[in-house]
């Protein structure tokens, strides 16, 4: 029987097919249970039904939940959602006091509280595991020490830098990642429940206090903005796509830095995978599964996103899309975090391949530039000068330190620029790559965990 059999009758077979979306939704049966405590709690509180119904209805809603959690609930074929199922078992139980459970409520709001609710929950649990990455890339970053390896842009050797440098800057790209998402949970700890289908309702119920009861921060100012808003799917999509897109980031790092080509880091053997025909084969499927990953997560944003963009105000049934991508995404982002995590905590680095790339001559042109610069040139004419030496150095097939050696304005007293390890060192600048500032780096991601830490935890009532 569906929810408006008395309007219209039996629903086709085949309309049913299209609209069922108990085989996804199912799992806001929580939320649902929680939601529901809360509203028969509070039209009790507004004298809409006794506080004797209200109890009933309460222990019909425990003795539900049970049943869930035992797996000893029965769905039946007329279960279209799992609002209707819920609403089915708890008037099976309670009989005529169940029918009052829908009282002053729509499946419009009902919906869109049981969406925040289970929003809120998963974006702060997503950000749990974004900070356990963070503490895992602080780690390596402290047991790197002193190691150092080339930089690179345009996927060019472009300078030295820490390896410490190199982890956190992936760390502060997840930093903004759990900023987003404590941010977006934030702004959608908002109740909608009590605005109805679109327009509240002439019974004297308190939205108020049943959004205190469920824990929100407020509840809605516009009923009809309540039932239709789902910027906050959007939002907490583009969140996880961000996210997805940098943790694709160290993916691809990944994967080249364990070719043979770099030779930079090995995978543990837990981590990787072989080959059904190669028998020498030790593959990064891990970091290359997060890679592809990142594509899903953009294409469930863009896919609610096109929902979203032509609806008319208020509900349409259209918003019953916004759940499978939604859910998708978090299941995606629960999985690619700690594997991400267990990858990084186990990875083998190659220190001494590092350091004899990053012991390129020419990687250290910057600091002749600069060198001349410090001894009054002006920086675009030290530019010219030491990229002639480079372009010479190669075509003539010279070291650059002999051709270094030899010009008027550098000579031998600049020599030491070119020694191993030198040109890492004078990464001097606030937030730079040397050890100084890495240095103090360290304690600011440390700090910044912390206060992301305690955020967390306020979100989460802990």
């Amino acid at each position: 029987m569906t929810l408006w059999e008395g309007r219209l009758g039996e629903p086709a077979v085949r309309a049913m097919a299209l609209s069922a979306s108990l085989s996804f939704d199912k799992r806001l049966a929580s939320d649902d249970i929680a939601a529901s405590r809360a509203h028969a709690r509070g039209l009790a509180r507004a004298g809409v039904i006794s506080n004797e119904d209200a109890a009933t209805l309460v222990t019909a809603l425990d003795r539900v939940s049970e049943e869930l959690a035992a797996g000893t609930f029965v769905f039946k074929p007329g279960d279209e959602d799992i609002h209707t199922a819920l609403e089915r078992r708890v008037t099976e139980i309670a009989g005529d006091t169940g029918a009052k459970l829908h009282t002053g409520r729509s499946r419009n709001d009902q919906v869109a509280t049981d969406l925040r609710l289970y929003t809120r929950r998963e974006l702060l649990a997503v950000t749990s595991d974004v900070l356990a990455l963070q503490r895992v890339l602080l780690t390596r970053a402290e047991e790197a020490e002193d190691a150092y390896l080339p930089g690179y842009t345009h996927l060019q050797r472009a300078q030295p830098v820490l390896l410490a440098h190199h982890l956190l800057a992936h760390g502060w790209s997840l930093a903004r990642d759990a900023d987003r998402l404590l941010e977006t949970a934030a702004r959608l700890d908002v109740s909608p429940l009590g605005a109805g289908a679109l327009a509240g309702t002439s019974l004297a119920i308190d939205p108020d206090t049943v959004a205190s009861d469920l824990g929100f921060r407020a509840r809605f100012e516009n009923s009809i903005d309540a039932v239709s808003d789902r910027d906050f799917v959007a939002e907490a999509l583009f969140d996880l796509s961000m996210l997805g897109i940098h943790l694709s980031r160290i993916g691809e790092e990944l994967v080249v830095w364990s070719s043979d080509e770099f030779g930079f880091a090995v995978s543990a053997d837990a981590y990787a995978t072989g080959s059904s025909m190669l028998p020498q084969k030790k593959n990064p499927d891990v970091a290359e599964l997060v890679r592809a990953k990142a594509g899903r997560l953009i294409g469930n944003l863009t896919g609610i996103l096109a929902t979203l963009k032509g609806l008319p105000l208020a509900y349409n049934r259209d918003l019953q899309e916004d759940k499978e991508p939604l859910f998708d995404a978090f299941d995606q982002v629960h999985l690619m975090l700690p594997a991400l995590c267990g990858v990084i905590e186990t990875l083998t680095f190659d220190l001494q391949r590092m350091r004899e790339a990053a012991d390129g001559q020419s990687v250290a042109a910057t600091d002749l530039a600069e060198w001349l610069v410090e001894k009054g040139m002006p920086f675009r004419k030290a530019h010219g000068i030491v990229s002639s030496l480079v372009r010479d150095a190669i075509d003539r097939g010279v070291p650059l330190e002999e051709l270094v050696e030899a010009h008027p304005d550098l000579g031998e007293s600049a020599l030491w620029l070119l020694e191993p390890g030198v040109a890492v060192t004078r990464r001097t600048s606030p937030g730079g790559a040397g050890p100084d500032p890495v240095k103090v780096q360290l304690d600011r991601f440390r700090t910044r965990i912390g206060v992301d830490s305690r955020r967390l935890d306020d979100a989460s009532g802990a």
